[in-house]
């Protein structure tokens, strides 16, 4: 299995699924855009069966020939909108963007908003990654778009601009350093997404999870069977066993991520109703990531 999932998820779902089938399950873990490259040195010889956790539309629609097609019987049971309609992905959680912050640091500083990273007190205090290689900080990207006007509009990428200027050069290696960054007290406040974080408050560490008042996107997370599997039958059983209500209810009650059955509810975060969300067009980003991901590079190349 190939997965950037954090050790709550994988801890949770490997060795339940160990145990239940007999199967043992070598983990290799890395960033989504790592795994992805990584898919395709291999794709004549591919070395893992699975793909957990880096696979979203975008992913899919640009590499279709490194997936196998597989509809598993239990996908039925999920909402209509986030049912396997490619034949090839499989949507086992929603994740949603969020800023967390460390309350030792903040201060007096205020953060409610998107808006409020612009605050001088913050420059160079401000942990991010890059969109480029990172999908929950392209994730972050397409969701401040959305926020501030949108996906094309220049209001939107100027505030981008300003936000760029805010890191101060700072960009970090993958997703796990920026939360990590701000619970150890390197950065005062990061752009992140929102499983992680909830882990961390609740073991404690002095963060707390923002979500931007601008509006928070919430996005699916799927797994894949790699193209040409050597372990066909054992990888068939993974994306059943992701999507069963077994695990299912367990990532409700247990976990810091919301279950994909909607009659499934998290008993620890925060309940959706209460957050203000606002909805991605999943396939125009799907077919414009390169050209945004470029634009973003373009932009922040000439501030530097």
């Amino acid at each position: 299995v190939y997965s950037p999932n954090s050790e709550g998820i994988m801890n949770n779902v490997i060795p339940g699924f160990e145990e239940k089938y007999g199967i043992e399950v070598e983990v290799i873990s890395a960033g989504a855009g790592e795994l992805i490259k990584r898919l395709s040195s291999e794709a004549n010889d591919p070395y893992a069966d699975i793909d957990f956790g880096g696979v979203n539309y975008a992913i899919y629609k640009q590499n279709p020939d490194l997936f196998e097609e597989y509809v598993s019987p239990n996908d039925k049971n999920l909402p209509e909108e986030f049912q396997n309609t490619t034949g090839f992905y499989t949507n086992y959680t929603i994740n949603g963007s969020c800023l967390l912050v460390n309350k030792d640091l903040i201060g007096d500083i205020k953060i409610e908003s998107y808006e409020d990273l612009l605050n001088p007190e913050l420059k160079g205090k401000i942990a991010t990654c890059d969109p480029a290689t990172s999908s929950s900080a392209f994730a972050q990207l397409t969701n401040i778009l959305l926020a501030k006007g949108g996906y094309d509009s220049d209001e939107a990428w100027d505030f981008v601009g300003k936000l760029i200027e805010q890191w101060d050069g700072k960009v970090l290696s993958g997703s796990s350093a920026v939360y990590k960054g701000v619970a150890d007290g390197e950065y005062t406040v990061g752009l992140t997404y929102e499983d992680p974080c909830a882990t961390l408050v609740a073991d404690g560490a002095p963060v707390e999870i923002v979500f931007p008042s601008e509006g928070a996107v919430y996005l699916p997370s799927g797994a894949a069977i790699i193209k040409g599997a050597k372990n066909m039958d054992n990888a068939k059983l993974f994306i059943d066993y992701l999507i069963s209500d077994e695990v299912q209810q367990q990532f409700g009650d247990n976990l810091t991520i919301r279950p994909i059955i909607a009659s499934i509810p998290s008993k620890t975060l925060t309940p959706i109703g209460e957050i203000h969300t606002i909805t991605e067009d999943i396939a125009y980003i799907a077919e414009h990531k390169n050209e945004i991901v470029e634009r973003y590079k373009d932009l922040f190349a000439s501030l530097q």
